[in-house]
């Protein structure tokens, strides 16, 4: 919007249900049937990455045995009978760059699959292009004891071990891709014992829902963070969803010719209800872009931005603009974001 004053403020926000991202894969879940009393397993994260810095938990096994959802946090970042946990990177550049697909316990190999495209899932025909091939770029990886893990949607290209490979915890099994049936990329982690699907958040036998006695089964402890940052920045156009998971707008300078200057955010597990607070600064103090509105539905996937056109009455100025973006739930911040950027 233009005031009279020439100021632009654009706030655009977009609410995004993922795909439904099933596993290859027809085990039962657990929740409501009790399986025998399992052998230890342990489990690291199956991905090479500092969690919480350049990777996150973008979704959980869904516990709900009904048409309903829910995580084992009681929150909503799951899908109606998702059974495995996804590990997700930023966007696209990263997946090129090569994050490492890891052994999450000592195993042998049981079947791989390599070939299948990365592209990530927009609309029916690209999900029914991947019909039988959901898991995408995989494998899965016996441990004994009745237990399995199994790993979907790696690189295209990217599967560096075999059926009858032994692993140990760590060994690199691929790298992280958007193959099969994947809408962002990530490496999509499900947990079976006895065939039976569980959810390593809180072990086997705990029965259905969220508010059950949990008995995990990582190695180390995972905290549960339902809603944040995936990245923010700037841009000289508007962003969408498509060129945000693509890694586009990485840019940290800008010349001041450009027609105008957006501030960016994209974050996951954003929540009805939630405040969110944009304010753009300029080199010489002024606020030049602000807003402030509650979030209308639910996403497990959000982006928004707010900008400043260049115009002749107030143009874009030489030196270091600010971007500041907040996220707050019941009065508790829970995404504070601030960004810079050079204009010269």
């Amino acid at each position: 919007m233009i005031s009279r004053t020439g100021k632009y403020i654009c706030a655009f926000f977009l609410a995004l249900a993922l795909v439904a991202l099933p596993s290859c894969v027809t085990a039962q879940s657990t929740t409501g049937k009790e399986l025998a009393a399992p052998e230890s397993l342990r489990l690291g994260i199956p991905i090479d990455c500092n969690l919480g810095q350049d990777c996150f938990v973008m979704l959980y096994p869904d516990r709900d045995p009904g048409p309903e959802a829910v995580d084992f946090g009681c929150g909503r970042q799951t899908y109606d009978t998702h059974k495995g946990t996804d590990f997700a990177i930023p966007d696209n550049r990263a997946m090129a760059r090569g994050v490492p697909v890891i052994a999450a316990a000592p195993g042998t190999v049981l079947r791989v699959r390599d070939g299948v495209a990365d592209r990530r899932i927009r609309n029916d025909a690209d999900k029914t292009a991947v019909d039988n091939i959901e898991c995408g770029n995989g494998l899965v990886i016996d441990h004994g004891g009745g237990w399995e893990t199994q790993y979907c949607h790696m690189r295209n290209g990217s599967v560096a071990v075999t059926a009858g490979t032994e692993v140990e915890t760590g060994t690199v099994l691929g790298m992280v891709g958007n193959s099969g049936l994947a809408s962002f990329p990530h490496v999509h982690l499900s947990v079976r014992y006895q065939g039976q699907v569980v959810d390593p958040f809180v072990g086997p036998n705990a029965g259905p829902g969220c508010q059950v006695e949990s008995h995990p089964i990582w190695a180390d402890n995972l905290t549960y963070i339902p809603t944040g940052l995936i990245r923010a920045g700037f841009s000289r156009e508007a962003p969408t969803m498509d060129t945000l998971w693509d890694g586009n707008f990485s840019d940290t300078a800008f010349t001041k010719d450009i027609p105008q200057l957006l501030f960016w955010i994209h974050a996951y597990g954003v929540l009805k209800g939630d405040i969110i607070k944009f304010r753009l600064t300029a080199p010489n103090g002024d606020v030049v872009a602000e807003s402030e509105q509650p979030i209308a539905n639910p996403s497990r996937s959000w982006m928004g931005y707010v900008g400043k056109r260049n115009t002749l009455e107030r143009p874009i100025i030489p030196g270091t603009w600010s971007g500041e973006y907040q996220l707050v739930r019941n009065d508790r911040t829970i995404i504070n974001v601030t960004r810079t950027i050079e204009i010269s």
